[in-house]
Order: structure tokens, then C-alpha cells, then sequence
């Protein structure tokens, strides 16, 4: 097995301070790299000056990985390990890499490939928030999106909920910020009244929430808003 490894480096969840949510040996580790698979080249940059990042990222490589890289693209990225013996560190938007996240495609070329991985700790919006829902943590379900027709997603919701009371699951879903507070309405609306909902926003961040109650005790809230805010939603019985 090459000795280089693809390295797999969460990034922070939000305007935060590195030094509280990522450990020192990570940071340490990626200063001395000059090779990354990322989503968008200005943000990373940004991250990496933050973090203390020294070199010339003209003397860098940088592969661009998103919704828009094919396939096809991916084997090219992983050819500094494969053909120089370089480590690459691949950073998410947000988060952990491949979790909810594009990196994924990369992780499993490389595991055909065989080449060494390595996971590294960081903050994860998904858990952390299942950890503070007080939710059950050991069957759980994180859905990404739900559909955006409302007649799907009501569908949907249905067959989710069913699965909270008939296997004891706990569902995890996301939306967009901006429609963060119409999921609300829709969840207020088509959830049993007594199904519970956890809320978790800004996660990491001194603007932190994290909020389980019922269905029927968050129609009581009228003028509750979450706004364009990262958020998790959890739903549990």
C-alpha cells in the first residue's frame, strides 16, 4: 500500500474559533500539505489562512470537487498519491467530508484504489445535534433532503413518522436556510401533535440552539423563527 494518504479534514461549521472544535495534531498535519480536494477555491483558501496556512497557494495544487466534476474527473485527483506519493487532504464546505457531502466519490475511488485513508476529528452538525436532542441515538436515519413538491414531502413525512413510532428510529433531515421556517410550518402542520421535534441551529457557533419539544407545544410558539441559519431537524416520539 503507498505510504501517502488521502486524509479526510473537517472544516468548521461556522464563523467559530478553529482551536475550540478541531484538534492541534489535525491543524498541524494540514500545514504541511500543499495538495487539496475541495469545494469551492475561495472559501478553502479563506479557511486555510485562518488556520495559519503559510505557503504560496500559487505553489499549491487545488482539485475542484462539487456538483459540477464528472466522474471521469475524480481518478486525476487522486494521482499525487498514486504517481508522486503525496498526501491530499480533502476538506468540506462544512463539517465533515463525505458526510452529506460530494467527497464521498473520491473516498470510494481511493478504496479501490487501496490507498490509505484517514478520517480525521471535527464538528459534525448531524450528530452533535442527535447527541444534545435527547432523541434515540443508537437507530437513527439522517435523510438529507426531503422532497420539494408538498405533496411528496407530506408523503414522505408520513412514511418517516411511521417509522419513529413503529421502529423506535430517530429521522434526521436538512433544508435549505432559506426555507428554514416554511419546513417549520410544514413540519407544525403535518406531524402528530404529540411527535417530538428537535431544532438545532447554528451548531458550534455562540449563536447556538438546540430545542426538543412536541409538535403541539411549538404551534404554541407563533412568532418562533428560525431564519437563514444552519439548521438540523430531528423528529423522535
Amino acid at each position: 500500500m503507498n505510504k501517502a494518504s488521502l486524509y479526510l479534514f473537517p472544516t468548521l461549521l461556522g464563523e467559530t474559533d478553529y482551536k475550540q472544535v478541531l484538534p492541534e495534531e489535525n491543524i498541524e498535519k494540514i500545514l504541511s500539505c500543499d495538495c487539496f480536494i475541495v469545494e469551492e477555491l475561495r472559501t478553502a483558501r479563506r479557511f486555510l489562512r485562518k488556520i495559519g496556512y503559510k505557503k504560496d497557494f500559487d505553489t499549491c495544487t487545488f482539485y475542484l470537487l462539487n456538483e459540477h466534476t464528472k466522474d471521469t474527473e475524480i481518478d486525476a485527483m487522486l494521482e499525487p498519491i498514486t504517481k508522486q506519493g503525496k498526501d491530499i487532504f480533502l476538506m468540506s464546505e462544512a463539517g465533515l467530508p463525505c458526510i452529506a457531502d460530494p467527497g464521498a466519490k473520491v473516498t470510494a475511488l481511493a478504496q479501490r484504489k487501496h490507498i490509505n485513508i484517514s478520517p480525521l476529528v471535527g464538528p459534525s452538525s448531524i450528530f452533535l445535534s442527535l447527541m444534545a436532542s435527547g432523541f434515540n441515538g443508537q437507530n437513527f436515519a439522517f435523510l438529507g433532503y426531503l422532497p420539494i413538491k408538498e405533496d411528496e414531502r407530506a408523503k414522505f413525512l408520513r412514511k418517516i413518522e411511521d417509522r419513529v413510532y413503529k421502529e423506535d428510529q430517530t429521522q434526521i433531515f436538512i433544508e435549505a436556510p432559506y426555507r428554514n421556517d416554511k419546513m417549520f410550518q410544514f413540519l407544525c402542520k403535518n406531524l402528530k401533535n404529540q411527535t417530538m421535534l428537535c431544532i438545532a441551529t447554528d451548531i458550534t457557533l455562540p449563536t447556538q440552539s438546540i430545542r426538543s419539544q412536541s409538535i403541539s407545544t411549538w404551534i404554541k410558539e407563533k412568532d418562533f423563527v428560525i431564519g437563514k441559519r444552519n439548521t438540523i431537524f430531528l423528529i423522535y416520539k
